[in-house]
């Protein structure tokens, strides 16, 4: 162990059991409001701080890894996602970069199914009448949706997320079907009754839910562009809970817009937290804020991935979730 406590820099409020724990391992700094650090605040940080606690929302790119003073030896995402982390030039300084896989796997996929439900059953819509007084009565063509049973839902990317949205998707009666860069093991497709598709343009244009459940990537950025977004039939919802560039969200806006697929489920934006202006006022588009992952068990057990992976550093060895290259 070393001589002195570790200085631990946290740029985000946490769940306050999260934060008591910090206070008693380590010389920790904690934010006092709930808002994000500014530029100069995370060049300070990274000057003073053994060790930095990071979120989806600060950028630790190759300019701030650059101001680090040479005691920052570790960076300790709360998060799975680490695409916010210059992770190479980090590694070439020396930090360790961690991050806490698996955690938000099963609240993800719930979500997804929410936002599945809330756009084929028009749920906001049903919502809207009945908060503005303006629902008149049950009438047998009023509020039609579609139902779930029975439908092709095509899943992009068929990681831990993918397939727990596929075990909930199956329970509901859906067929289900992937695509990956790597098709799965033959038990596992066994498991969930999956088709892998080799072509994602073939996948897409059979489908009748798509779900995005992939990395952000170089390789997936606007994966789901205006030309494969036109493959998708007129009748198809496009579920998005991964990373908002994924898709290219004008030609998604556009599509919705024109009439050209029945609706779409929103949890992330291409551009940070703003979302197409458009698709706030549409119908078919269900739309939430970043809640994937939003339970208070989800955001406890990251804290204590977290603190793990701090503890594991402190006495002398590598964090149990530590990024290496074959994850970038």
């Amino acid at each position: 162990m070393p001589s002195k406590r570790l200085s631990v820099v946290v740029t985000r409020r946490l769940p306050e059991v999260v934060e008591t724990r910090l206070k008693e391992l380590f010389d920790v700094r904690l934010r006092d409001d709930d808002t994000p650090m500014t530029r100069g605040e995370l060049v300070d940080a990274v000057r003073e701080a053994d060790v930095l606690v990071p979120t989806v929302t600060d950028q630790i790119d190759a300019g701030l890894i650059g101001q680090a003073g040479e005691q920052l030896k570790l960076i300790a995402n709360f998060g799975a996602g680490f695409d916010h982390i210059d992770v190479a030039t980090a590694r070439q300084r020396g930090i360790l970069v961690s991050n806490t896989p698996g955690v938000v796997t099963e609240d993800t996929a719930d979500i997804v199914l929410a936002l599945m439900l809330g756009v084929t059953r028009r749920i906001p819509e049903g919502l809207t009448l009945m908060q503005t007084g303006e629902w008149g009565g049950y009438a047998p063509t009023a509020m039609l949706g579609s139902r779930l049973g029975g439908k092709r839902l095509g899943i992009l990317g068929m990681g831990r997320i993918g397939q727990a949205v596929a075990k909930r998707a199956a329970a509901f009666g859906m067929q289900i079907h992937y695509h990956n860069r790597r098709r799965l093991h033959s038990q596992i497709e066994e498991k969930h009754e999956a088709t892998w598709w080799e072509s994602l343009d073939q996948m897409v244009a059979r489908m009748d839910v798509i779900s995005v459940n992939c990395p952000s990537t170089p390789s997936t950025y606007h994966l789901l562009n205006a030309r494969r977004l036109k493959l998708l039939k007129p009748s198809a919802v496009i579920v998005n809970t991964s990373r908002g560039e994924v898709i290219d969200e004008n030609a998604l806006t556009r599509m919705l817009k024109a009439g050209e697929l029945a609706g779409a489920g929103l949890d992330v934006y291409e551009h940070g937290i703003q979302g197409n202006p458009e698709l706030r006022n549409m119908p078919n588009v269900v739309m939430l804020p970043h809640m994937g992952s939003a339970t208070y068990e989800g955001r406890v057990e990251m804290g204590e991935k977290v603190i793990i992976n701090i503890k594991t550093f402190a006495d002398g060895h590598r964090p149990p979730d530590q990024v290496i290259p074959a994850m970038l």
